[in-house]
């Protein structure tokens, strides 16, 4: 058997994750085997990190959507926290995970690395409150979104996150908010937009009310345009 060019052989990587050595499966292409007998695993499948900074409940919604799709999986969470909840969450559903602190993200190519051997097709952010750094940019160039809970351009930016997004909202008067899933760029939530959806806030609608519909819009939308990006059949708008 030989690989064609659209095929990969799947090989392991370990690296130190916040529980120790984590490993997951890695994607070597045709160039680098170019006449590879039988006995190694080939297959398709398209890889996504996940980056998030508390609780995880939009990237467990992720995990368990792709879970079981020969397409596509969730390769690796990774987190600045090394408290957040979003670890107990990849642990329970077995997904290993990498803890990194500013220097490592900011003044090393650790993080990137990691991602690029791991062979990561789109990164994903839900939650994730850092920007993210220029190598990693550059590599993932329109291959990096986020979701925010409001319609950009308006009520983002540094600090815009959470429940202070929808009580900006409501002290705005707006007459609708709702979510923005958007290309990440170098400057906070001023990516191009990719989709919105919104709804109205009515009268007596507090920041926690408003989050539960933003968090519905999240869990119903984020994957499906996941899906859409990576092309995936099932995910038509």
């Amino acid at each position: 058997m030989y690989l064609s060019q659209n095929q990969i052989i799947v090989k392991t990587t370990r690296f130190q994750g916040p529980a120790g050595l984590c490993q997951t499966q890695v994607r070597c292409t045709f160039d680098e085997f170019p006449e590879q007998e039988t006995g190694l695993k080939v297959e398709y499948m398209k890889r996504i990190a996940i980056f998030a900074s508390g609780s995880g409940t939009n990237a467990q919604n992720i995990i368990e959507h792709f879970a079981g799709n020969p397409e596509v999986e969730v390769s690796l969470v990774l987190t600045n926290n090394e408290h957040a909840y979003v670890l107990k969450r990849a642990a329970a559903l077995k997904v290993p995970a990498y803890v990194f602190n500013r220097e490592l993200f900011y003044e090393t190519g650790r993080v990137h690395d990691i991602l690029r051997d791991i062979g990561i097709d789109l990164i994903v952010l839900a939650g994730f409150l850092w920007l993210v750094p220029r190598n990693i940019l550059d590599t993932w160039n329109g291959r990096i979104i986020n979701i925010h809970p409001a319609l950009l351009p308006k009520f983002g930016g540094k600090g815009m996150y959470g429940d202070r997004v929808h009580q900006a909202v409501i002290e705005a008067g707006e007459k609708e908010t709702g979510i923005t899933i958007h290309y990440v760029n170098e400057v906070y939530d001023e990516g191009e937009i990719i989709f919105q959806e919104k709804f109205p806030v009515l009268r007596g609608d507090t920041p926690e009310t408003i989050a539960e519909k933003v968090h519905m819009l999240e869990y119903e939308h984020y994957p499906r345009v996941i899906g859409q990006l990576l092309s995936l059949p099932g995910n038509q708008q």
